[in-house]
């Protein structure tokens, strides 16, 4: 009897360990260009945790930030929607009356609904009055529990004193931002969660966004580079790298890394122009940087592992976008999605484990940024990309699948395709403005308010 027993307590916890809904993360980085990590083909930059963690899971060629700027990349990982559908049009401002409002639907907040522990640390840029209850928090949106920034970690990633928990500000704090933000996320993993729920955590690095500061021990790694604000930069990468290999270290020293789904990325391209300014991160040769919708300003590193589900070792060329993390997430939870509202993502597993090799989408990959010089709208179908100006007067045709870089404007040459193309994008771009609020139209590109385009209307009341 002892032995039928003990054979049926293995069995019951086998059965429990096979049916629990899976742990999930999701891992930011902040304008991490696609050509910045060894695995995606840098010659310098030293990544060796997220080059490891290539190798166990999948590697996506083909995948898409939500936007080219950093708020309206968030919003559409939280909600599935893109931007300018959501009202996060642009980058959030200190003060900004834009925010992810009330009124959306976020990933955290239907997980937790569905009995998950949901855990925020890092970067936020998602509301311009953070930590002020006329604006939603992240505790708003879901999180039980969170460490978060308004925007960058300031004075600058080393000894930040700007962050607030659980809406309490902390103060300065010892260290850098990236490993300061996931030993936040394991101290949640370890001692504050509620153990016998799964959990949802999202860490979003400020690294390598400026202003940076690396650690000595990382600039050290460079010893051959003679500009420092190259060292910097790729130290700062290292660092962000340092710190996702200690939070993979720590699911293995749990148990915990069989039983989670992790999916790795950057809300955009690289900051600067890779030579002489500011910012040296690399797009991997494709055309623009951050701030521009052609590639090199929305392809982003995209990696996945789920042990057992995803084969490591893996590629895709299968396109996935930011907002498909809502819907997928959602999926392997086996938590429905909203019904009463458009989503413009997609469950993408089907990419990343390699069952399919394409994805339907009832809504096209979108992109739009209204900042000047680059104020441009852009659109996917299958290989073919174009893109327009704001003004939808200006237009430009790329085959993707032969010209991945974007050097041949094939307009004049496909004037059928252009005219399917173009059709497309302007009544999809209507339909989601229908949808949105105005902030976009009567705000300046930074959230505040434009005196050209307010028109004496008032501002709305914050949703």
């Amino acid at each position: 009897m002892r032995l039928l027993a003990t054979l049926f307590s293995s069995f019951c916890i086998l059965h429990s360990s096979f049916s629990a809904q899976p742990n999930l993360i999701l891992f930011l980085a902040d304008d991490l260009g696609y050509g910045d990590l060894g695995c995606f083909g840098h010659p310098i930059i030293q990544s060796p945790n997220l080059d490891a963690f290539a190798k166990q899971g999948v590697r996506l060629k083909q995948c898409y930030s939500g936007s080219a700027v950093c708020s309206p990349s968030r919003s559409a990982l939280l909600t599935g929607r893109t931007p300018h559908r959501n009202g996060v049009y642009t980058w959030i401002a200190e003060g900004s009356e834009v925010h992810l409002r009330a009124s959306e639907i976020t990933l955290p907040s239907l997980l937790k609904k569905a009995g998950y522990s949901t855990c925020h640390s890092g970067k936020w840029h998602l509301n311009g009055l953070f930590n002020n209850s006329a604006q939603p928090q992240p505790g708003d949106h879901g999180y039980d529990w969170w460490l978060a920034t308004q925007n960058n970690a300031g004075p600058s990633h080393e000894n930040p004193n700007n962050f607030a928990r659980n809406g309490q500000p902390v103060g300065q704090m010892q260290g850098y931002s990236a490993p300061l933000v996931v030993s936040e996320a394991i101290t949640w993993l370890k001692e504050k969660r509620d153990a016998s729920k799964p959990f949802f955590l999202a860490v979003w690095t400020h690294e390598p966004h400026y202003p940076i500061k690396s650690d000595p021990k990382f600039k050290a790694l460079y010893p051959d580079l003679t500009d420092d604000i190259q060292r910097e930069h790729h130290a700062n990468v290292t660092q962000m790298d340092h710190a996702f290999g200690m939070l993979m270290k720590m699911l293995d020293e749990q148990k915990l890394a069989e039983s989670t789904f992790v999916f790795f990325t950057s809300d955009n391209g690289p900051e600067g122009d890779g030579i002489q300014s500011p910012g040296r991160g690399s797009s991997g040769g494709l055309r623009g940087r951050k701030r521009d919708l052609h590639e090199g300003g929305i392809r982003v590193p995209g990696l996945a592992r789920w042990p057992g589900k995803i084969k490591p070792g893996t590629t895709s060329d299968v396109p996935v976008i930011g907002s498909d993390m809502f819907p997928t997430m959602l999926g392997i939870a086996s938590v429905e999605a909203p019904k009463d509202r458009t989503l413009d993502g997609v469950n993408a597993l089907a990419a990343l484990d390699g069952s399919a090799t394409k994805l339907e989408r009832p809504q096209p990959l979108f992109w739009r940024l209204h900042m000047a010089p680059n104020a441009k709208i852009a659109m996917r179908v299958e290989d073919w990309k174009i893109l327009a100006n704001a003004e939808l007067t200006e237009f430009e045709l790329y085959d993707l699948k032969d010209d991945p870089k974007e050097t041949t404007d094939l307009k004049d040459k496909e004037p059928a395709r252009l005219a399917e193309m173009k059709q497309k994008l302007i009544a999809h771009n209507t339909a989601i403005n229908t949808e949105g609020p105005d902030w976009w139209q009567r705000l300046s590109p930074n959230g505040g308010t434009d005196p050209k385009k307010a028109g004496g209307k008032k501002k709305k009341k914050a949703e």
